[in-house]
């Protein structure tokens, strides 16, 4: 009677060491996705706060590009900087985006490729 008491808990403290292995195992993989899912989401709401302001600012840069009033079609960084509220990197990463470029003459003048496209020689 005492072997096959014997035999039970030994079965069973296995059995304990191989489940709690498993659940061990499964916690590592759940903890791993929650952790990707959690920056994949994170990722996502930064990029579309982002694109919610950059969208006005993109938009105003366009309509201050397109401005009949400036027959040239050029406009100056800082003034566009100004008007859209935002530092000179962003403001040029936006000009991009819409399809500006800067002028080729080193002053801060920005226009849309549209109007300023470049010479083929």
């Amino acid at each position: 009677m005492d072997d096959l008491a014997l035999q039970i808990a030994t079965k069973v403290v296995e059995d304990t060491k191989y489940f709690t292995a498993i659940i061990g195992l499964i916690g590592v993989v759940v903890g791993s996705v929650l952790t990707i899912l959690g920056r994949v989401v994170l990722h996502w709401l930064k990029e579309r706060s982002k694109a919610k302001k950059d969208g006005p600012r993109k938009k105003l840069l366009k309509e201050m590009l397109e401005d009949d009033r400036f027959r040239e079609r050029w406009r100056k960084l800082d003034t566009l900087m100004h008007v859209i509220g935002a530092d000179e990197e962003t403001t040029k990463m936006l000009l991009l985006e819409i399809g500006a470029r800067g002028s080729e003459d080193k002053q801060e003048l920005w226009g849309l490729k549209k109007y300023h496209p470049f010479k083929k020689e």
